[in-house]
């Protein structure tokens, strides 16, 4: 299922997954870099480690591009 499809199914909890989904996310990060905890993550089904400081660098970097 892709987001697209997420977003129109007929269950309003199953549409608002997603944004749970990525809400969660967001604070995981957060968190992680509060703690100085590496987060761990599935990308392209191997698990990566990103450390707190490559997190901070992120979000700086996402912040600087932001309109």
């Amino acid at each position: 299922m892709n987001p697209r499809d997420i977003s129109q199914a007929s269950d309003p909890d199953l549409r608002a997954s997603l944004t749970a989904l990525r809400r969660a996310a967001a604070l995981a990060r957060k968190t992680a870099i509060q703690t100085g905890t590496d987060l761990i993550v599935v990308r392209d089904g191997q698990t990566v480690r990103i450390s707190a400081d490559t997190l901070r660098s992120q979000t700086k970097t996402d912040r600087d591009s932001a309109p």
